[in-house]
């Protein structure tokens, strides 16, 4: 079993979830957005962004992977379960749990824009110090494999709280 490191507690996240959404509350008002979350990692942080919203908003998932059960990308993205929604003209934001290395983002949001939506912007709840920021974002975070609040490690630890990095990566 990996030892794990507090980087971020429950209230730490409530409290970037709720600033988040109040600046795309702030930015979307009568449009309605669609929000995309990218699977699976984004499932936690997208279902209480939604909630934390005090907006009208849609929600569609895409699932893609570039880890599979390591600690870094393969540099590979791969799309296992695509949009169902039709995008002409929709105001989308595409919704991630960490925004590491910018990849599985860029392949997703090139796939959304095929579809001619009206708007695309980017949300991560964390984004890795040294990476260019989305347009939405929660927290910073140094390095190391984080894990918890959604995020796992070859399947584990997402149902943790907290967010923790595991020690030695």
């Amino acid at each position: 079993m990996e030892e794990l490191e507090l980087r971020y507690t429950r209230g730490e996240i409530d409290e970037a979830v709720g600033r988040i959404a109040a600046e795309i509350s702030a930015d979307y008002g009568e449009l309605h957005p669609l929000l995309v979350g990218i699977l699976k990692g984004s499932f936690v942080f997208l279902a209480d962004l939604v909630r934390a919203l005090s907006i009208r908003v849609e929600v569609d998932f895409v699932r893609a992977r570039s880890y599979g059960k390591g600690t870094v990308s393969s540099g590979a993205v791969e799309i296992t379960k695509d949009l169902e929604t039709d995008l002409r003209g929709r105001h989308v934001i595409v919704v991630e749990d960490i925004e590491d290395t910018g990849l599985t983002m860029e392949v997703v949001v090139q796939r959304i824009l095929a579809g001619r939506p009206g708007s695309v912007r980017r949300c991560a709840l964390l984004v890795r110090e040294g990476s260019e920021p989305p347009d939405y974002f929660g927290m910073w975070v140094g390095r190391g494999f984080v894990v918890g609040y959604g995020i796992d490690y070859a399947e584990r630890y997402r149902e943790l709280p907290d967010i923790y990095a595991i020690k030695g990566t």
